[in-house]
């Protein structure tokens, strides 16, 4: 079952593209999702496949001249209808580097777009930090001027492809105000530690910088301006977790919706019963609804990602939540069968629920949309 909002070309043969390859993983997706390590079998056919070169600027390697929102966001909804350690590794290239691509020095690009591009390198975003969450600007990561160089010391927890990223970009105090950094993994004084285990398995780690010497071309864009390219990559890549949401909650239908055609009860299919139906019937408007809300958004952030960030937000915010609703009533849906440990609707409940706390949790995005309804109204 599915409910496609119409697309066009070059959109249309890459919401193909994805899902070609996405179902080449199906015979991996349980073993990579259950691990929190990178799973090298579905890293190797993510790199063949290509799909990674969206994440980047042409000029780099990529596809398109700049990167495309709404592309990102069609392949995130294929891959993660299948594999979510799949839709991860694609995601974080882009989230990792979209800052060096439109603020990093010209030696900093030539250094490490192509081979993120070509999944040769792994990339990461280090922003929060044991005491700070949501509350970016309370981090207390300092980078400490040294001559021309910026010594940097602090620590980021929770952050995804640590211990297996090449580089990170870092969100660091100078002084009063933030600045971005881009810190190799290999440099003297980084090191990294397991996060605590998540209900839905994730390469996660805390990173530690002790003394960790960077020189001036490290920074990214401008001193005391390191929120300006945070805020641009949140802008395109906001908007594709509404794509991974949508692609989540279509899977656990599908999933649902094949049991209750092959399940019978009192002398009929689950499909036929009224309360059953009632159920994926709800699902099925869900998705559809904020399938054409999350693409509406990433059509807007294609012309202008950061003027249209409250339509990324809406789209975040509609999709994740939906995710949750439909994935619980699939889950009801398939009744003891729903309940069976690392099944794929199981998976499917434990990845759905983090989806409403990473990236901005739903609290925190509610509380934007509400000071940009002000901002309206007013």
């Amino acid at each position: 079952m599915n409910s496609l909002a119409p697309l066009t070309d070059p959109h249309n043969s890459i919401r193909e593209e994805a899902e070609r390859f996405a179902n080449t993983l199906e015979g991996m997706a349980t073993e990579a999702d259950a691990s929190n390590e990178i799973h090298e079998g579905v890293l190797e056919a993510l790199k063949s496949s290509g799909l990674i070169r969206y994440t980047v600027p042409a000029e780099f390697g990529g596809i398109f001249a700049h990167v495309d929102p709404f592309a990102v966001c069609i392949i995130r909804e294929q891959l993660m209808k299948v594999c979510s350690h799949a839709d991860s590794l694609f995601a974080l290239q882009g989230i990792g580097s979209y800052a060096l691509a439109i603020a990093g020095s010209s030696e900093i690009k030539r250094e490490w777009l192509p081979r993120v591009a070509s999944g040769e390198v792994l990339a990461a975003l280090a922003l929060t930090e044991p005491v700070a969450g949501s509350d970016i600007k309370s981090i207390t990561t300092t980078a400490r001027r040294d001559g021309g160089d910026f010594i940097i010391n602090g620590e980021k927890s929770f952050i995804s492809n640590a211990g297996a990223a090449a580089f990170y970009t870092v969100l660091a105090k100078d002084g009063e105000t933030l600045s971005a950094f881009l810190v190799p993994a290999s440099a003297a004084g980084v090191s990294t530690s397991a996060s605590p285990e998540l209900i839905a398995p994730h390469v996660l780690g805390d990173v530690h910088f002790d003394n960790v010497r960077v020189s001036h071309e490290a920074v990214i864009g401008h001193l005391g301006r390191g929120m300006d390219p945070v805020l641009a990559t949140l802008a395109v890549f906001r908007v594709s977790v509404a794509g991974a949401a949508v692609g989540l909650a279509q899977r656990a239908l599908d999933e649902a919706t094949r049991h209750a055609r092959s399940r019978e009860q009192f002398g009929r299919p689950l499909l036929r019963l009224g309360p059953v139906a009632g159920l994926l019937a709800d699902s099925w408007a869900d998705i559809a609804s904020t399938r054409l809300l999350t693409y509406q958004a990433a059509q807007l952030a294609q012309e202008d990602p950061l003027s249209h960030l409250e339509h990324s937000s809406l789209a975040k915010l509609a999709a994740t939540e939906a995710c949750s609703r439909v994935v619980d009533r699939c889950v009801q849906v398939m009744g003891r069968w729903g309940l069976i440990h690392d099944s794929r609707i199981e998976r499917c409940y434990r990845q759905s629920r983090a989806m409403r706390i990473y990236e901005g949790s739903s609290e925190v995005i509610r509380l934007g949309i509400a000071r940009e309804l002000g901002n309206e109204v007013s």
